[in-house]
């Protein structure tokens, strides 16, 4: 029975086999990036806010 099944269709299962193992590795990887990228863009805001609040503070202690 193995022997009645044309060659190309082997070779066809074998690319749909690759071409899904390849997006489930690209999948992961951009999604490793884009946490990364998250996790960068978190930390700027944070600074940020952490700018703002000793700003605020200093206004206030040169206020009083």
């Amino acid at each position: 029975m193995i022997l009645t099944i044309p060659i190309w269709i082997y070779a066809v299962v074998v690319g749909i086999v690759v071409s899904a193992l390849m997006a489930i590795k690209t999948g992961k990887e951009e999604r490793r990036l884009e946490l990364e990228n998250i996790e960068q863009e978190g930390e700027i805001y944070i600074k940020r806010l952490e700018r703002e609040k000793e700003m605020r503070e200093e206004l206030k202690a040169t206020g009083e």
